[in-house]
């Protein structure tokens, strides 16, 4: 794949023109997590614009993509006003379609996957839904498990999703989504 190939490919999907950045690292100077990732922002919008095969390779298998937290520090600092939060997202989805995740990042695959669910199934979050769903994914059954009766007490836990009234139409939201990301 050549660097036109790719980072055409990143523009067409998120509108976001890799090429644009001139490596200043002030997304990597104001990103929280950067000392957690082992490819950091700026290394990443680079190894974009190489166009690289083994490169982009790296990039979808690195935890980097899954520790960004779409905060937009990053963009709020770019003098080029690169969505890089957008291009992260592209990326985990890639990287999760094309089977090629972190190791280490099972777990925030697992709250992604339950959080989405939760959200599908009601039209709005229902917590116990997404605890539920992500400890049965995660396997951590009972870490965490003595807050939720001071989270009942208070109010801050219901039984019993909240759901919207219309449903269906919601529902294909989620559908039609599905339907695009596979052509």
């Amino acid at each position: 794949m050549d660097t036109e190939d790719l980072s055409h490919k990143v523009r067409q999907l998120t509108g976001v023109n890799v090429r644009e950045c001139y490596q200043c690292g002030k997304c990597t100077a104001g990103c929280p997590v950067a000392d957690r990732m082992d490819l950091r922002p700026s290394v990443i919008m680079r190894m974009l614009q190489s166009g690289d095969e083994t490169a982009l390779e790296e990039v979808l298998r690195s935890k980097s993509i899954w520790l960004c937290l779409t905060c937009e520090t990053c963009y709020s600092r770019c003098p080029m006003e690169l969505d890089i939060p957008k291009v992260m997202d592209y990326l985990r989805e890639k990287s999760f379609m094309e089977g090629k995740v972190h190791p280490e990042a099972h777990n925030i695959v697992a709250f992604h996957e339950s959080f989405l669910n939760s959200v599908e199934q009601n039209g709005r979050l229902h917590e116990i839904g997404l605890v539920l769903g992500y400890k049965l994914h995660s396997g951590k059954l009972f870490q965490d498990v003595m807050l939720a009766p001071e989270m009942f007490a208070k109010g801050k836990l219901h039984i019993w999703p909240e759901r919207i009234k219309d449903k269906k139409s919601f529902a294909r939201l989620f559908k039609d989504q599905f339907k695009n990301k596979k052509s």
